[in-house]
C-alpha cells in the first residue's frame, strides 16, 4: 500500500514541475490560469518549490520508514523543511497572481 501511495505522489510530483517548468522556462500557464495570473514565472517557481516538497515528503515519510537506514529521529527531522517547502509553494504561487482575483485596470470590478 505504501508503494503505491508514493508512486502516486511521486507521479502528482512530476506533473506540478512539469507545469512549472514550462512556466519558468517559457512563461507558459495552463489555459485555466492564464487570466488571473500576472506573474507566469513566479508561479512557475511556486510550482517547482511545491512539487520538490512533496518528494521530500515522501521521501522521509513512505520510502525511509526503517529505523535501521538512518536512525529513528530522521523521519522527524526529514518531515519539518518539507513542511516548510509546501508552504512556500503555495505562498509564491498566490504572489504570482493578479490583485483582487480576475479583476483588472484600477480595482474597480
Amino acid at each position: 500500500m505504501k508503494l503505491c501511495i508514493a508512486i502516486f505522489l511521486a507521479m502528482s510530483a512530476l506533473l506540478i514541475a512539469a507545469s512549472g517548468a514550462a512556466a519558468v522556462t517559457r512563461g507558459w500557464v495552463l489555459p485555466v490560469y492564464r487570466r488571473p495570473v500576472h506573474r507566469p514565472r513566479v508561479l512557475g517557481w511556486g510550482r517547482l518549490v511545491a512539487a520538490a516538497a512533496l518528494c521530500w515528503q515522501v521521501l522521509f515519510l513512505l520510502v525511509l520508514d526503517d529505523p535501521d537506514i538512518l536512525g529513528p529521529d530522521i523521519r522527524g527531522w526529514g518531515s519539518l523543511p518539507g513542511g516548510a517547502l509546501l508552504l512556500t509553494g503555495p505562498v509564491l504561487m498566490m504572489l504570482s497572481r493578479r490583485p483582487g482575483g480576475d479583476r483588472q485596470g484600477n480595482g474597480t470590478p
